[in-house]
């Protein structure tokens, strides 16, 4: 569950963002659009409590977030959150079984190798293991992104332009991945884009009792 009351975020010296309040069930989608410089990922940072709001409230998975300080921030993130970024990050000195490991290292977790080779293989690239990065398509790149991002089955994903520079059938594999990704482990997924396709690729996909919840976000003025 998410849900916002008169969230708003000012830049140390800069503007003030304001953001419509919503309220997301547990389980369900929300689509978070709008243009480059609207906040998108502004929104997404106070979500997973990378950032502080300077006004309102904020309530994921249960958790008042503007009650938490930072070490417990560190610690709720990274049992709650799974990130994929838009720049996926992954190590390039490090296999893709090492790069998921650091997962587990950041949140305070000895290395397990089963859960490892579990989150990979449900994402198709458990042949993948002992590769390094450089040695992937774009397109295996993002799925072992998504798969360290899904390691510690969190509560809440959060997907930043995952179909950014991708065609129709490589954008339509992104979303259809990341949604059935999130009602294998029944957490709330938002989806935060630019791109007028996503909407589309999204709504056809949904149960018709879990509707696409919507967020549009507009630029400062």
């Amino acid at each position: 569950m998410i849900d916002t009351q008169g969230l708003a975020y000012r830049y140390p010296g800069g503007i003030q963002l304001n953001f419509p309040d919503v309220a997301v069930p547990q389980g369900t989608v929300l689509l978070l659009s709008g243009p480059s410089g609207c906040g998108k990922s502004t929104w997404l940072a106070l979500v997973a409590a990378l950032v502080r709001p300077t006004a309102g409230q904020l309530t994921v998975a249960g958790q008042a977030l503007n009650a938490l300080n930072s070490v417990a921030a560190d610690a709720w993130r990274a049992g709650a959150i799974g990130f994929l970024p838009q720049k996926l990050h992954l190590s390039a000195a490090l296999t893709v079984a090492q790069n998921l490991a650091v997962a587990q290292w950041a949140s305070g977790q000895a290395e397990d190798p089963v859960a490892i080779r579990s989150a990979l293989a449900a994402l198709g690239v458990a042949e993948l293991a002992q590769r390094k990065p450089a040695q992937l398509s774009g397109g295996q790149a993002q799925r072992v992104a998504l798969a360290r991002a899904v390691l510690q089955k969190p509560q809440v994903i959060l997907a930043d332009e995952p179909t950014a520079s991708l065609d129709d059938e490589a954008a339509l594999d992104a979303v259809q991945l990341l949604l059935a990704t999130a009602q294998a482990q029944q957490a709330t997924l938002v989806i935060a884009t630019h791109d007028a396709r996503v909407a589309a690729l999204l709504e056809p996909a949904l149960p018709a009792a879990n509707r696409l919840h919507r967020l549009q976000l507009q630029r400062p003025v």
